[in-house]
Formats: structure tokens, C-alpha cells, sequence
């Protein structure tokens, strides 16, 4: 029988074992179906470092070539390389990730031209349906003329459109530690911060696992995680760097450490960037999702920016963004999303501001993310419960009678109180989960909160 897809197509992409549910023959199906569905005759199509990405990325281009469309195969990508290409080139993009799932994984992601995102409600579900149909044993529609295949190398073009948005050559010489967790940054940080395709940078940087290896030998390429950036954390103390820089696997996330190896978080991170880019376009809008710090829209209105508060996850951020013409947009996730960009999220565009506010002052990263973070967050708190909405139900019925607090339904349950604390409380697309963030002015407060609110998730 043909693997169900809609087990493992997620509300972004596509993340499934390879073998069992993820086959050549699933690939070549969505190939076709994403053809089909979208009428875009170009693909570009790229993969990431796992074992089986060269004949995911190559089944996927048999199927749309023979339902007509033209396949520009990029080969090693990381995500927002291929994003890159279909922003620059203007074509329909697919590249072969599971970005930082384990090794037993792969995936998909899928873009219109421009890097328009296609998830569930943007032609996914469509694409999905039409594939399952295909595997189900409905003939693929093959077009009277075939398309064709050509490679093309895109490391260099794509390592210079970033050289040029964000200038490092006249910073203070810096060193960094750089942590690419045996994935894609493995491939991409020496062409954009090094000098192995341009010109070298006033930036001393010692690597840490850059060998290119979907079996993740050293840790998991998921940098949110804490276990995963020990070792980054201790080699930034040990050989004094100015600060530390890790990718997770598919390098479109970018995670900061301060020369203390202490974490930065990605809502300091967002802030920063929004500054920056508000200096060079004054009252512009700044997109952040709901669970950022309070402490992002404060710092944008402050900077003449326009606030822009968003559901968590990537279609939506894009789609406000593209809406509002949005400058800049964060997520606590540590994506970060440019309108230079096409409105897609890059960690090394990313990583190269954060570069660039240290290298353009004699403060350090710790003093410079300091002045972004007022409040004391709880963390992401992940707890199974048996029926999530009833649950978040449960917590709503139990503030709603309460003075002074304040809700509202963008994501899940937003809770305000008169203190300035505040939580989130969001179900998981995927599993039986509650998400809870929350956050206050002080310690106290939000472990008031944040403690009130599991009480009632748990019980």
C-alpha cells in the first residue's frame, strides 16, 4: 500500500522517515503533483547533506519534468540558498530537508516564485491530495514534451547578494566560533563569512564541525536546544572568541552566543536587527510573532517602527510581511525573514547583522543584546495532554472573570495582566502538546504566572 501522506505532510513542509513513508516513489508523485497543482513550468531544486537527498531531489525532478515543467538542479543547498535562487531567478523552488529532525528523517519545502511559501493553505494540501491520488495508482499526467534538466552551482551568486546587503569588510577584526552541527552552514558559512569564494573578511573563524554528515555524529543540528550548543558554548570561553554562531541543519536558522558563551535570544536578536534595518528605513513595519519578548514591539515603536504582531510560523509571518511590506520580521525560533530577501528567512543574513552591530562598535555582543531585553522569559514549556482546545478552554474559563486581565485568540490563548506579565498558550500542530510562553518584569512574576497556568494544564 501507498504511504499515507497526509501522516507526514506538515502545515509548512513535508518531514517523514525515509524508507517508510518517504520513498523515490512519494518524491517523483509530489514532483508531478507540484507541477500540476501550481502550473509553474521552472523548478529549482536543491538538497541538503543526508544520505538520501541526491535521489529525493532526483526523483522529484522526473516527476515534474515529465509532467512538462524545467528543472534547475542546485544540488548541495542550504534552504535559504534555494530561496535565493527562487527569489533571484524567479521560480518555483524545492529542496530536499528535514532541517533539523534526526537522520532517520527527510522532507520537503516548497516555494512559489519569489520565495512565496506554499503551505497547507497556500496549495499544499492540493499538492499532497494530487500525489496520494497519483501513488494510489491514478496516472500521472505526462506532458507531450518533457522537460529538461540542467545543473548550476549558485554558492558564489548567492555568497555575494548577501556580501552586499550587509558590508563586513571595515569592521573591527572579530573572532568567532562557528558551530554547523555537521549541516549545511558546513557549506555556506566559509563562501559568505570566509574567503573561499570572495575575499577574505576581518573575521578569524574557528569551525566546529563543518564536515557535511546527515548521521548528525556530534549532536543534533537543533540549536534551541541547550545539550546542542555546549560544545559551541565552551570552545567560544576556551579560545576567547568575540562571540558564537550556530546553524541548524538546513542553515536557515542562526543562533547567538555572547563571548561568555551565554545564549542571546532570538527576541534580543530580532530587536537588534529591527533597529538596524529601521535606520535605514525609517517607519518601516517590523513583523514579530506573538511569543517574542514584549520588549520587540516596544523597541520598534521606539526606533519609529510599526509593530506587526503575528501567529506563529513561517506562512504567516510571510504573508503579513508581504501584505505591509514589512522591513524585517523575528520569530522566538531564531528565523529571521528580510524584505531584501523576498520576505524568506535567512540565519546568515541574520548571522551577518549581528556581526556587523559588534564589528561597527567597541561594545561587546553581551553589552549590545543587553540593551534589548527587559523582561524574564519562561521558555518554551511543552506539556502532553489528552485534548488540548478543552484544556485551553479550561485556563480562558479561569481568567475570564479575573480584574484588570486581558485575552485574545490570534494563536491559541494570549493572556495579559495589569503587571505587564503575559502568557501563550498554543496546542502543537503536530502532537497531543500545549505550548506555554510566558513572560513578566521580574522573576517572581512570571513564575507567578507561568506556575498558575500549568497548574490548571496538568490537573
Amino acid at each position: 500500500m501507498a504511504p499515507n501522506l497526509s501522516e507526514f505532510v506538515k502545515a509548512y513542509d513535508v518531514r517523514g522517515l525515509v524508507g517508510s513513508q518517504l520513498t523515490p516513489e512519494v518524491m517523483e508523485a509530489i514532483g508531478a503533483a507540484a507541477v500540476a497543482v501550481t502550473g509553474e513550468k521552472t523548478w529549482a531544486v536543491g538538497h541538503d547533506m543526508r544520505d538520501s537527498g541526491p535521489g529525493f531531489a532526483e526523483a522529484f525532478a522526473r516527476g515534474a519534468t515529465r509532467a512538462g515543467a524545467d528543472v534547475i538542479n542546485a544540488g548541495l543547498c542550504s534552504t535559504d540558498m534555494l530561496y535565493f535562487i527562487a527569489g533571484q531567478r524567479n521560480v518555483a523552488g524545492a529542496m530536499c530537508t528535514a532541517s533539523h529532525n534526526p537522520a532517520a528523517y527527510n522532507g520537503l519545502k516548497l516555494c512559489l516564485p519569489a520565495a512565496r511559501p506554499i503551505g497547507l493553505d497556500t496549495g499544499l494540501a492540493d499538492i499532497r491530495d494530487k500525489a496520494q491520488a497519483i501513488l494510489d495508482g491514478e496516472p500521472a499526467r505526462e506532458a507531450e514534451k518533457p522537460g529538461t534538466t540542467t545543473s548550476e552551482d549558485f554558492l558564489a551568486a548567492y555568497a555575494a547578494y548577501l556580501r552586499d546587503l550587509v558590508d563586513l569588510s571595515n569592521i573591527r577584526p572579530l573572532k568567532i566560533v562557528v558551530d554547523a552541527g555537521n549541516g549545511m552552514g558546513g557549506h555556506t558559512v566559509r563562501a559568505v563569512l570566509g574567503d573561499q569564494v570572495l575575499a577574505a573578511l576581518p573575521l578569524e573563524i574557528d569551525e566546529l564541525y563543518f564536515e557535511l554528515d546527515g548521521t548528525f555524529p556530534n549532536h543534533e543540528a537543533n540549536p534551541l536546544e541547550p545539550a546542542n550548543i555546549v560544545d559551541l558554548q565552551a570552545r567560544v570561553r576556551e579560545v576567547g572568541a568575540d562571540l558564537g554562531l550556530a546553524f541548524d541543519g538546513d542553515a536557515d536558522r542562526c543562533f547567538v552566543v555572547d563571548a561568555d558563551g551565554e545564549p542571546v535570544t532570538p527576541s534580543a536578536i530580532t530587536a537588534l536587527i529591527a533597529t538596524r534595518e529601521l535606520a535605514k528605513h525609517p517607519g518601516s513595519a517590523v513583523c514579530h510573532n506573538l511569543i517574542t519578548s514584549k520588549a520587540v514591539p516596544e523597541i520598534i515603536a521606539e526606533h519609529g517602527g510599526r509593530p506587526l504582531r503575528t501567529r506563529v510560523g513561517h506562512s504567516y509571518i510571510k504573508a503579513v510581511m508581504g501584505e505591509e511590506n514589512a522591513v524585517f520580521g523575528g520569530e522566538h525560533s531564531a528565523h529571521y525573514y528580510f524584505r531584501d530577501f523576498w520576505f524568506a528567512d535567512t540565519g546568515m543574513l541574520a548571522a551577518m547583522h549581528v556581526l556587523a552591530a559588534v564589528g561597527e562598535s567597541e561594545r561587546t555582543a553581551k553589552e549590545l543584546s543587553e540593551e534589548f531585553v527587559r523582561y524574564v522569559p519562561s521558555g518554551e514549556i511543552n506539556s502532553k495532554v489528552d485534548d488540548p482546545h478543552a484544556k485551553i478552554e479550561e485556563v480562558a474559563a479561569q481568567y475570564a472573570a479575573r480584574e484588570g486581565v486581558t485575552t485574545d485568540r490570534l494563536d491559541g490563548l494570549t493572556i495579559n495582566l495589569e503587571d505587564g506579565s503575559w502568557a501563550n498558550l498554543r496546542p502543537s500542530n503536530t502532537e497531543p502538546l500545549l505550548r506555554l510562553n510566558a513572560e513578566g518584569p521580574d522573576q517572581a512574576s512570571m513564575e507567578r504566572l507561568r506556575d498558575d497556568i500549568l497548574r490548571t494544564v496538568r490537573n
